[in-house]
């Protein structure tokens, strides 16, 4: 599935920014640099960008660049995961993860059993689409699978979580951001995630 995508010209248009602050927000890592995409095109070389990802991304800048500072901002839009760590019991009191995904998931563990930021935010991602009834406890499980081995391999690098069914057999897969990704006709996408939007908002819920 190709990714949609908006020319530096309708970007700078449609959010009434400057060519300046784009690439300040650039600088400052607050946009990715893969997300700068060349392409030949009649008029010759033009930058594009995966619409979806750029259009929230700086809607997100905007809101938040009158109340912090930009290296501020940086810190929340990255998707570098910070030194955090919470107790299961503190998951479930303030509801970041559900009871029942908990005991699904780490029903042997301790109350107060302490997980690293990567480990809640799997919890996270997994009790996402257990709420959306996109995904049943079963792929639950492999979802976990998927999440704890390749998401490492990624070292804060923007990636995606993409989940597919065909013919009621479903996949996982982490790819990198921004790519391409083609299925024949009888796979049906269940849902996209941005991991790097997931790690944002996580953020936000601990505080």
């Amino acid at each position: 599935m190709e990714r949609e995508l908006i020319s530096k010209k309708e970007l700078l248009d449609s959010m009434g920014i400057s060519y300046g602050q784009l690439y300040r927000w650039k600088r400052k890592q607050l946009i990715p640099e893969e997300w700068f995409i060349r392409k030949s095109t009649f008029t010759g070389q033009e930058t594009f960008f995966p619409k979806d990802l750029i259009l929230t991304r700086i809607d997100k800048i905007l809101n938040m660049k009158d109340d912090l500072s930009l290296d501020q901002v940086a810190g929340r839009l990255s998707p570098s995961l910070p030194d955090y760590d919470a107790r299961k019991s503190d998951l479930m009191k303030r509801n970041i993860v559900t009871s029942v995904t908990m005991q699904r998931f780490a029903g042997e563990d301790p109350d107060q059993t302490v997980y690293p930021f990567e480990k809640i935010l799997f919890f996270y991602v997994v009790d996402k689409l257990l709420q959306a009834g996109d995904m049943s406890m079963e792929e639950g499980d492999r979802l976990m699978e998927t999440m704890r081995d390749h998401f490492p391999k990624f070292e804060g690098k923007p990636c995606e979580l993409i989940f597919i069914r065909k013919m009621g057999v479903s996949s996982f897969a982490l790819v990198s951001v921004p790519s391409e990704w083609h299925f024949d006709g009888g796979v049906r996408i269940v849902a996209r995630l941005s991991m790097t939007e997931c790690i944002e908002q996580l953020k936000g819920i601990l505080g």
